[in-house]
């Protein structure tokens, strides 16, 4: 545990490094990157990738994977933005997103816990569900917000920092409190760590697999209402391919995708690396296309890493 927690300090290390070094490139290709409004930007979008991050770094902990926080920011805005429209209350559409969210991320880990069926594929029928829902619902076709301030939660700021930068930081307080200083979060790495030793060891092994679920449906809703409110409309192609970016961020922070081992703090550098090299492709004007290729790559390099870290451990 002592090696593995000195390799982490070390991959932290690296990482901080890695994302100055990535900085002084760009700043070098465009002057543009360090100015404060692009700063924020970057800051605001890597908030989106964070806030639903928190969640899959706990089902990922647990030994486990979810599949569905791209669609659920489909679903989630959409029915957040019907709801907002028909009350006119930003507040009870946020609480509708919450509610929407925690019953997907139920779902996904009643049909782990209980039905037996692996995350893997479990998440990827409820994310296909999900999309296909969406579209169908409605027609493929995007829904206006009718209500004024409601684009204020994605764009607004609370003094100098974007409000959704600010809710980010509040969450990954309150996580990095409960995972590194509470007997839940000590809980969840053993069970990620060695579930069936976990099992014998008296812990609710599917209780705790059945709260990461419930809390990455949560915080990926979460997600989906800023993003709406960003857009200021309910957007059925919204989140595609967002899965794979929180996926492949946390996973090159460091957390282990059999289970047991991470930190949000890595997380979340992993996280900041992934969004800085987005924003600089596209302040250096790279196609699209090339945007992919370089998320596929930093997939497999993440997949890499953490196949060499548990090799080590």
């Amino acid at each position: 545990m002592e090696r593995r927690k000195h390799l982490l300090r070390g991959e932290q290390a690296a990482l901080i490094l890695a994302l100055l070094l990535l900085c002084v490139v760009l700043s070098a290709l465009t002057p543009v990157f360090l100015s404060a409004a692009n700063l924020k930007n970057v800051l605001r979008d890597a908030s989106l990738i964070a806030i639903a991050g928190i969640g899959m770094v706990m089902v990922i902990l647990a030994g486990e994977i979810d599949l569905s926080p791209g669609s659920v920011q489909a679903v989630v805005g959409i029915l957040a933005v019907l709801l907002l429209n028909e009350s006119g209350s930003i507040l009870l559409a946020l609480v509708g997103a919450l509610v929407a969210g925690l019953l997907i991320g139920l779902l996904n880990g009643l049909l782990v816990t209980r039905a037996g069926i692996n995350s893997l594929i479990a998440t990827l029928g409820t994310m296909a569900i999900l999309r296909g829902g969406a579209m169908v619902g409605t027609q493929a076709v995007s829904i206006q917000a009718r209500v004024e301030g409601f684009v204020q939660v994605g764009t607004g700021y609370w003094g100098p920092l974007p409000v959704p930068v600010l809710i980010t930081a509040v969450l990954l307080l309150l996580f990095y409190l409960v995972l590194h200083h509470t007997p839940a979060g000590r809980y969840l790495y053993a069970v990620g760590g060695n579930a069936q030793a976990a099992r014998l060891a008296g812990l609710p092994v599917e209780a705790l697999k059945l709260a990461a679920f419930a809390l990455s449906g949560m915080l990926a809703a979460l997600s989906a209402f800023i993003l709406a409110s960003r857009l200021n409309s309910g957007q059925p192609n919204a989140g595609l391919g967002f899965e794979l970016q929180i996926i492949a961020a946390v996973v090159l922070g460091g957390v282990s995708l059999s289970g047991g081992l991470g930190t949000l703090v890595g997380a979340g550098l992993g996280i900041l690396i992934l969004t800085v090299l987005n924003n600089g492709l596209v302040l250096l004007d790279v196609s699209s296309f090339y945007h992919d290729i370089a998320r596929g790559t930093v997939i497999i390099l993440a997949v890499y890493l953490d196949t060499r870290r548990r090799g080590r451990g």
